[in-house]
Parts: structure tokens; C-alpha cells; sequence
């Protein structure tokens, strides 16, 4: 299952298409949208909030017997070690799948995003990850999130701009693009960048298909 701390069901509609995408019929999605809370997060105190509307839209999953595993689809994982403490059940989140498969083998990598504010909590999720010497840094659009998100040909471009800036000036060799409502955007992104780029909710499916069917 697929959660989304987002109260926009159009957010879930479209990151729960991209996990049917890449995970196949081997491993069906269900997308739930949460109850309360921002249609975007967009600051530290929107992810605090977001927490226990993930842990409880999970333990809802749980209880009912038929999922199997979780995925918190918000890039700053809100709810992620609660989620796994108080189910059981295999857990992924969109940052931490993200950047770990980003820094693979000590690979350079920077993140790209929309949103400023949450900028130390990404640079402290990789540093709580132990990933800080790969770490090349982070690079921000121009522009409020809301009106980014609001415009999809003005968002692709300033996302572009940013994972070129992180390759270019910065020297990473993978950019993760820092977002979940982000995810059509760095699907395109990938065709587009000739560094590497790595969408989140694919990285996160990827994450869970360990988990579940380990090799």
C-alpha cells in the first residue's frame, strides 16, 4: 500500500500509478490518501504533522490483514520508523530508498527539489543515513512549490535546470529528485539529464521488492 500524506488524491492517483508501473502485476498497489494535513509538505512542521497520519493510515493496512507491505510516499519519510516499530510489515520510504540507491558504491550524488524549507531536513536525512561524504548537495528551483507544482511545463523546466546545476557545478554523478507530488517530473527528467537521475517512487518499489522477494 502506498500512502500519501498529501490530502490531494490527484498526488496519490499519480504515485500510485508510477508504482503500478514499475512493480508490474507480480505486486499490486492500493493508494490511500491521508485524512488530515497539507495538500503539500512544504516545511519541517508539515512533515512533524504528516507523521501520525502515516503511522495510522498504516496500522488501519495492518489490521486488515491484506497488505503486505508500506510505502510512505512523501520524501521526508514521515511516520518511516514507526511504521516499521508498530506493523511488522516491510516498509520503504521515498528519501530513504532514494538516496541510498543514489549513493550506491560511494557515488557522488545531490538531490534537486522545489522545496527550500525542508533543505537542513534533507541534508540531516543523509546525514543520518551515513551517506555525508558522498553527499554533493542540494539545488533548489526558482519559484514558490505551489506555483511549480501548479504549472507542469514551468516545473519540469526548473527542475532540469537544478539537476544540471547538481552535475555540472556540484560534480554528482546521480541526482535524486527530492519529492513524491515530484514524481511524473523526474520520470521525464530521466530522458532528458545525461546524469543519472533517481525518480523516488520507483526507487522505493525497488526498495520494497528486496524486501519482499530477496534474492
Amino acid at each position: 500500500m502506498l500512502i500519501n500524506p498529501n490530502t490531494s488524491t490527484a498526488t496519490t492517483a499519480m504515485m500510485t500509478a508510477i508504482a503500478r508501473r514499475t512493480l508490474g502485476q507480480a505486486l499490486p498497489v492500493r493508494g490511500v490518501t491521508a485524512a488530515r494535513g497539507p495538500l503539500m509538505l512544504t516545511d519541517p512542521a508539515a512533515l512533524r504533522a504528516a507523521a501520525p497520519e502515516v503511522l495510522a493510515a498504516g496500522l488501519r493496512a495492518a489490521a486488515e490483514g491484506d497488505c503486505a507491505a508500506l510505502l510512505v510516499g512523501a520524501f521526508g519519510d514521515p511516520g518511516l520508523d514507526a511504521l516499521r516499530a508498530a506493523t511488522g510489515l516491510p516498509v520503504a520510504g521515498l528519501g530513504e530508498a532514494a538516496l541510498l540507491e543514489a549513493a550506491a558504491d560511494g557515488r557522488p550524488f545531490g538531490v534537486a527539489t522545489t522545496t527550500p524549507l525542508l533543505a537542513d531536513a534533507i541534508a540531516e536525512r543523509v546525514a543520518t543515513l551515513g551517506l555525508v561524504a558522498a553527499y554533493t548537495g542540494i539545488r533548489l528551483t526558482a519559484g514558490a512549490p505551489e506555483r511549480l507544482s501548479a504549472d507542469p511545463v514551468l516545473l519540469l523546466d526548473r527542475l532540469e535546470r537544478a539537476v544540471r546545476a547538481c552535475a555540472e557545478r556540484d560534480g554528482a554523478r546521480a541526482v535524486v529528485i527530492g519529492g513524491g507530488p515530484l514524481g511524473e517530473a523526474a520520470e521525464e527528467l530521466r530522458a532528458r539529464c545525461a546524469v543519472e537521475v533517481v525518480a523516488p517512487i520507483p526507487a522505493a518499489c525497488r526498495a520494497l521488492t528486496r524486501l519482499l522477494m530477496p534474492a
